[in-house]
């Protein structure tokens, strides 16, 4: 028996690491790399809902951007300007004139 400081005689223990701990630590281990594939999958679902999330918001604005384009090119007085800036079609019974530039080709300005 050993006698501490204090007087008081306690026996100092020292740890044993038993079969029992033993199956416990390799149970508990065990565990720990089932869990990892699990969890593993989550973050990966998770970012993958992540960016399936910013590309449903593009694709709504591209196609927001389309309807405009589409109600536009219903429209009689936007085809008009077209066809005529563009094309440079006339109405029957006008003249139509085109100012050739000194040099170079001529650019029509946002066909």
């Amino acid at each position: 028996m050993s006698v501490s400081a204090g007087g008081h005689g306690r026996r100092t223990r020292a740890i044993r690491f038993t079969p029992r701990a033993g199956v416990l630590a390799l149970v508990l281990i065990a565990l720990l790399f089932y869990l990892v594939v699990p969890l593993r999958t989550y973050l990966a679902q998770r970012d993958r809902l992540t960016q399936l999330r910013r590309q449903s918001h593009v694709l709504l604005q591209q196609n927001e951007q389309l309807q405009r384009q589409i109600r536009q090119l219903q429209d009689p007085a936007y085809l008009e300007r077209i066809a005529r800036e563009c094309l440079g079609m006339v109405k029957p019974g006008e003249i139509g004139f085109i100012i050739a530039p000194r040099t170079g080709p001529s650019q029509l300005a946002g066909c």
